[in-house]
């Protein structure tokens, strides 16, 4: 099998003309090609009038040995490299302790899958709910301003990604295509198989509490253990700092010896009681800011010009970064087309924003985090610093909007000249359970204020009418990512509580679906390494 790659179509062109691109690029009779599949498919939309489609293709050819020999110096044309996942342990029949899964969002859920698709029956633990009580508690909050700690769209089974676009790329680098396993165990939980083929792939949230309760039946009937509504309040450590087990809020005791810690990035609670047992924790960069709405159209033509609205394209997205004179990043975060902007708090008297698209990205508005960069320079105080920093400004949001849930909010327009907004415009916001106009500067750093100030009207140089006035800022944006790093060794276990694998965003080690679910691959096989080298 050989892999082509650049292979570039026009934007409509019909289905045959895939394999008559690798016909011509080989130059190869039609009789010599084998057969055809597409690897990856992507676009280019620099050239507004002229958007190309590129392909990388997989094909089989007659005389594999004498192409690879004529293409030697070609790097378009190689062999299809080996993706195949192969397990790197298995469960011995002797068994006597399970590993113990904290967490079952993203990376909680791989690393369980893979513990017991490798025979080790893991324990999974989660605070929240299952997914369907979970959204219905989290729909009280969007439609009656009532707010569940302990469930809702940081907390419970699917984690925060379920509340998203459902993004599915990343930028890590994937030597051993583990991102390939993840998506391949999405589609067997009934995700659309195109996420095997696009570059940009999204499920959405509709789609995704399918494919969570899908793949919670693939762990159970592999011998893994859900218990929902269980949250850890501590670590039993021998005097080595071996962890021998957890303790349950209700006081029940759970023995284990190796417990994968994937809590995600808003457990402030556990973080403080891993710092209270002497885990090592450190304060991390993260990004603060706001939440962005405009048309999806105006979006889609600065994007696509004429081809806007074309369904091969789809809602389209964008990213975007500015470098502000004082000194201060600002970029575009989590962009969700077509999606809505929803309440993610998860403490009483705080107002957090994130963003949410369903598969179909249909809805009226385009969102997206405009965030600036910030340092644990900015937060000085010790390793959860940075937690008491976000409640600083998710509280000040929440005074903003009213003390109802509802979320501050203001036109760019007024944002830039620095004026108060005591209405709106054109755009209107989709955040539930409602948007109060106000004055933003009150809700975020003064350098974070004026380098989002100068980076908006710079955005628009790049997308026409980015700064338009009636476009919304909604307040805040704090979860990011994880505030705090729970440093690990080369075993993947913390640096100083042998046992404790801590995993995910969490942990500070993914940020996204997809690295989150490779992060659980790895900690998986490092658990299963770990119980075979100690059993």
């Amino acid at each position: 099998m050989l892999r082509l790659t650049e292979i570039k179509l026009p934007l409509d062109h019909p289905p045959e003309a895939i394999a008559k691109a690798a016909i011509a690029r080989l130059k190869i009779t039609p009789q010599e090609l084998v057969s055809c599949t597409v690897f990856r498919r992507a676009h280019d939309a620099r050239k507004k009038n002229a958007i190309v489609l590129i392909y990388s293709l997989d094909v089989e050819v007659k005389d594999e040995a004498s192409l690879l020999k004529r293409f030697a110096k070609d790097p378009q044309v190689k062999p299809t490299p080996d993706i195949e996942y192969r397990y790197v342990a298995k469960a011995p029949a002797n068994l006597t302790t399970r590993p113990i899964v904290i967490g079952a969002g993203p990376c909680g859920l791989f690393a369980a899958l893979l513990l017991a698709q490798m025979g080790f029956k893991p324990l999974i633990l989660d605070r929240g709910k299952v997914v369907r009580e979970r959204t219905k508690d989290t729909w009280k909050l969007w439609r009656k301003s009532v707010l569940d700690p302990e469930s809702n769209v940081q907390y419970g089974e699917g984690g925060a990604g379920t509340f998203s676009d459902g993004k599915l790329y990343s930028q890590i680098k994937d030597p051993r295509h583990l991102g390939r396993k993840v998506l391949t165990e999405f589609v067997k939980a009934e995700a659309p198989e195109e996420i095997l083929t696009e570059a940009h792939p999204h499920i959405g949230t509709f789609r995704l509490v399918k494919m969570v309760e899908n793949m919670r039946a693939t762990i159970e009937s592999l011998g893994g253990e859900y218990r929902f509504q269980s949250k850890v309040i501590d670590l039993d450590l021998d005097d080595k700092r071996q962890v021998r087990g957890v303790v349950l809020e209700g006081g029940e005791h759970i023995a284990a010896d190796h417990v994968v810690l994937a809590i995600g990035h808003s457990s402030r609670d556990t973080f403080e009681m891993l710092e209270k047992r002497d885990v090592y924790i450190e304060a991390k960069p993260f990004s603060i800011g706001f939440r962005i709405e405009h048309p999806q159209s105006l979006i889609d033509v600065a994007r696509f010009g004429p081809s806007a609205g074309n369904p091969i394209l789809g809602a389209a997205d964008y990213k975007l970064v500015h470098h502000a004179s004082n000194g201060r990043d600002v970029y575009s975060f989590c962009m969700c087309p077509g999606g809505t902007v929803v309440a993610a708090t998860s403490d009483i008297g705080c107002v957090a924003t994130n963003g949410m698209s369903q598969y179909s990205r249909a809805e009226r508005n385009a969102n997206a985090g405009i965030v600036v960069g910030i340092t644990p320079e900015d937060y000085p105080g010790g390793p959860l610093a940075g937690i008491a920093f976000q409640r600083k400004w998710e509280k000040a949001a929440f005074v903003a909007g009213g003390e109802t849930y509802a979320a501050p909010a203001q036109l760019v327009g007024d944002f830039i000249a620095g004026k108060v907004s005591t209405s709106l415009g054109d755009v209107v916001p989709s955040y539930k359970p409602g948007v109060t106009p106000t004055d933003l500067s009150k809700c975020l750093p003064d350098y974070a204020i004026a380098a989002i100030r100068e980076a908006l009207p710079a955005m628009a140089r790049q997308i026409k009418g980015y700064d338009m006035a009636d476009a919304v800022l909604t307040g805040v944006e704090t979860r990011t990512s994880s505030p705090i790093r729970i440093k690990r060794d080369d075993t993947f276990q913390s640096l100083n509580t042998k046992g404790l694998f801590p995993a995910g965003e969490g942990a500070g080690y993914a940020g996204g679906i997809l690295s989150a679910g490779v992060d659980g691959i790895k900690i998986a096989e490092a658990v299963a390494q770990s119980i075979l080298a100690n059993n």
